[in-house]
Parts: C-alpha cells; structure tokens; sequence
C-alpha cells in the first residue's frame, strides 16, 4: 500500500468502480477507498443495467473490485473523514483507521442517504416491497395492487407514473399537500383511487407486505409501497474544502442535496469530481456507471495536459541552458 496517488476515489459503489477501472487502465495510481454501505444494498437484484439485468448488486460489486484490481488498482474498506487541499498541488485525505494518504484528483462517488417517511414498518421493507423507482422495479410488482405514500408535491407524479405498470394504483394522501380539484380528476381519469387519512403501519404476513394500516383502524390492501424520501449527499468530508452539497428542487419543492457537477463531472473544486448518485441521485446504477467512466476519463485528460505543460516547461529550461 501506498501513501500518494494519482487519484483517490471515494466510493466503492458502481460509479466509483467504474471510475478506477478506466482509470487504472490508464495506468494511474489509484486507491477506491469504499465505506461498504451501498445504497441499493437492500435490493435483491438490480434491474435496467444492459448485461447485469437480475444481478444481485453485491455480485457486481464483487465483479467490479476484481476487475479495477486485475489492472493493478487497490481498494480498500475504510471510511474517508476529512479531505484537504495540500500545501502546493493535491489534496490529503484521512481516513477513519488512521491512515492519511495523498492524492493529485479527486473523484467523489460517495453516494447519499434515503430518509424514508416515518411509518412503523416501512423501513423494514426498503428494497424489497417498499420501492421509489419503476424502471429499476415496476416490473417486478406489474399488475398488483401500489399504493403511493404522499409525503410531497411529487406524489400524485408518482402515481401516475406507476400506473403504466399496474391498473390497481391507489394514492394515499398521508401527510401530503391538499390535493387539488383538477390533480383529483386527474387520477379520477387514470382510475387512480385516492385514500385520504394518515398512514400508521405496513401490515406483513408471512414476511410479505399485504397492506397499509391507516391512523383510523382500516386497513387497505397492497402488495407494494411507493415513497418518496428525502435523498441526502454523503459529502461532509468535502466541507474543508469548500464544496458544500446544494439543494435538489422540482417545482419549488427541495426533496434532497447533492454536489453540483459539470457533464464531465468536474465540482466547483478544481481537481475535484464527482459521479453517481452523490452528484444526480435519480440515476440508475448503469447512468452512475458510465457517469463515473465519463469522470474518470476527464481526470485522466486533466493529468496528461499537467504533465504535458511541465515537460515542455522542463525541455524549455534545458534548452535555454
């Protein structure tokens, strides 16, 4: 193990490894230093991913380090604390064992956390029969009974998406704004039931979801729960360097952070990128994928243009010597 890098990924997850596998066939340094608390980690398979479809994420986790190792990339599990810009040119990067090492680019693929609504049971069923996306898990539930928790403006957007993928779509107005007269005739025209009342608890039987209890003692039929939870940046590490996470809005409601990039995945920090989910938490593991690749390539574009100015500086000297 070494204590300097060409680049330091942070991030083990599906865009922080696809990152170090282009980049390591690049022939960089690189160190992926990965927490182990992949987002989709609840899931039993990840689906919409052109090869991989059905895989379980863990496998392609385990498919990926070997392949970033095979080019001479290291990972390890560990927690990055702090990263600082170094006195000169690069950054610093401590992590939670103790270990500091140093690196010349960042790429920041971190992640974030779902905040789920707080309804007893639900986070139990996170991946499983509690869902938020249908392209990674409509299909899987097709034609049973949805229901879609209000907590947001996005709600009855929810609804109507799902709704492609089964005709029994029940939105539950929960702790949601008022619906409107024309949302109502909306989901009305869609055959969308709407339940209005706080929801309580899930009901499961046998370990499988059957239901939603309501604060009012009835008890409605499902087989799947759709959310929309508050999805947060894991960035506090990147505060000493000025790269704080900025809100994600959608008609004026804010429904979570992230670390603003560019499309090639450069931050506000030179030296500093970011892919995944930490960056655009609506994508999908194959998006995160190929928006750490396209990161990675920009980091690697970056270090030959450095390295190319000091060599001609250099040849200039000799020259003039």
């Amino acid at each position: 193990m070494q204590d300097r890098y060409e680049v330091v990924v942070v991030g083990g997850g599906a865009a922080g490894l696809s990152g170090a596998l282009t980049l390591s066939r690049a022939r960089r340094s690189v160190l992926v230093v990965d927490a182990g608390s992949p987002r989709n980690a609840p899931a039993d398979a990840m689906h919409a991913y052109l090869g991989r479809d059905g895989m379980p994420p863990a496998q392609l986790l385990a498919v990926g380090r070997g392949e970033v190792e095979s080019y001479g990339g290291q990972v390890v599990t560990d927690e990055v604390v702090t990263a600082r810009r170094k006195d000169g040119a690069g950054f610093e990067v401590m992590l939670a064992g103790g270990r500091l090492v140093r690196a010349d680019r960042l790429l920041v693929t971190s992640g974030l956390v779902d905040e789920l609504p707080e309804v007893a049971g639900l986070a139990q069923r996170w991946g499983r029969e509690v869902l938020h996306c249908p392209y990674c898990h409509g299909w899987e539930v097709r034609d049973e009974p949805i229901a879609v928790l209000s907590t947001s403006p996005l709600a009855v957007h929810q609804a109507l998406l799902w709704r492609q993928w089964s005709k029994d779509v029940t939105l539950f107005t929960h702790t949601g704004p008022v619906l409107t007269d024309e949302q109502r005739e909306q989901l009305a025209a869609r055959d969308i039931t709407v339940v209005d009342g706080g929801v309580s608890q899930t009901v499961v039987r046998n370990d499988t979801l059957t239901g939603l209890r309501l604060e009012d003692g009835r008890v409605i039929d499902c087989r799947a729960v759709v959310v929309t939870g508050r999805m947060s940046a894991r960035a506090g590490f990147l505060a000493e360097l000025g790269l704080e996470p900025a809100p994600l809005e959608r008609d004026g409601y804010v429904f979570g952070t992230h670390i603003p990039a560019d499309s090639t995945g450069a931050t506000a920090v030179p030296g500093v990128w970011a892919a995944g989910n930490v960056t655009s938490p609506l994508d999908q593991v194959i998006m995160a994928a190929a928006g750490g690749a396209r990161a990675a390539m920009a980091i690697n574009t970056d270090l030959v243009d450095e390295e190319s100015r000091r060599a001609l500086a250099d040849r200039r000297g000799e020259v003039k010597a």
